[in-house]
């Protein structure tokens, strides 16, 4: 369904460039939920905006390939992108008014979002939109369509604009933490009923996020990223119960639920460091109890079963022999 190749997206500033996403790879097959995970400041978004083709100046697409049903989208006319965005792909913001006009009903807003890309009737997008108002449990759709969205609460206003993402039907929903300022009541829901709609719909959905425990019972997959790269990739089962990288494990261990009641909570020790200011060989040295001087050099990926691989010379689960590790110009093609 969607390809990602090798992407690059850097930042051209007085300072330098800064490398926001650095050879990150990865697929996406129809009604799967690929959860793509990392501190603040790691490169999560702005690998979303890159796919979305949403990158302004400073920043570029440097190199890197993303194809989405065959269509390579790195290159595209910025009119030829907007006829793709909200048809064959589409996004919901952390912060539901990016997505609501505010001065506009829901009912004008869904419609436009239905016509802007197929010509209808007013009626048939407005049937459809009501419908998608019902499968993201809005109650009462026939009375909330007509709301403004500071009518809503927070909750609320986020299950509409998972709606009008939903409504042409795409091929890829991208999520960037949608749910991060909801309660955990609304959060358990919302995040239960997307993926219900994505595996019932065929919609294959990224979700974005810096909590483990969020996408822990959604996804079918998960990608650590750091400082801009991907450290681990694979099945999000097999990640979370055995972390291979260093800091996929310090995202674990930080969680309140992994950590002794009445204990301090553990942490990862530092802080991320610059993006124009990288350590040299691997960017997480730093921070990592695991580090030697081997670490100093560029990382190599190291492929395990089903899939799996991460960035680094230490992994913490067993790993194939020597015929397992890949360096060198490969390793930047091909994880």
């Amino acid at each position: 369904m969607l390809s990602v190749r090798d992407l690059r997206t850097w930042f051209h500033t007085r300072a330098g460039i800064l490398k926001a996403v650095d050879g990150v790879s990865f697929d996406l097959h129809p009604g799967e939920i690929h959860g793509l995970v990392g501190e603040s400041g790691s490169g999560k978004s702005i690998t979303a905006f890159s796919i979305l083709g949403l990158i302004d100046r400073p920043g570029r697409i440097e190199s890197g390939s993303v194809r989405l049903g065959g269509c390579e989208l790195v290159g595209l006319s910025e009119g030829a992108m907007r006829q793709i965005r909200g048809r064959d792909i589409a996004m919901i913001f952390q912060d539901p008014m990016m997505t609501l006009n505010p001065m506009l009903r829901i009912d004008a807003q869904m419609i436009d979002a239905i016509q802007a890309h197929e010509r209808t009737s007013r009626r048939a997008a407005l049937d459809r939109s009501l419908e998608a108002l019902r499968r993201v449990g809005i109650p009462s759709p026939g009375e909330g369509i007509r709301a403004y969205p500071h009518q809503f609460s927070g909750g609320m206003r986020q299950r509409v604009a998972i709606a009008i993402a939903l409504l042409n039907n795409p091929k890829v929903i991208v999520a960037d933490e949608p749910t991060t300022a909801l309660d955990v009541t609304i959060q358990a829901q919302i995040l239960y009923e997307v993926g219900e709609l994505a595996r019932a719909t065929g919609t294959a959905l990224i979700w974005i996020t810096h909590d483990l425990s969020v996408i822990s019972d959604l996804a079918d997959t998960i990608s650590v990223m750091y400082a801009g790269r991907i450290v681990e990739q694979g099945a999000a089962d097999a990640v979370l119960e055995a972390p291979g990288h260093p800091y996929t494990e310090g995202l674990l261990s930080s969680l309140p639920a992994m950590n002794e009641r009445g204990r301090p909570l553990r942490q990862i020790p530092g802080m991320t460091p610059p993006l124009g200011d990288l350590p040299a060989g691997c960017p997480f040295r730093p921070r990592c109890g695991h580090a030697t001087e081997d670490c100093r050099a560029e990382p190599p990926i190291q492929t395990g079963t089903s899939g799996r691989w991460m960035r680094c010379f230490h992994p913490l689960v067993p790993m194939p022999p020597r015929e397992g590790v890949v360096t060198g110009p490969a390793a930047a093609r091909e994880p």
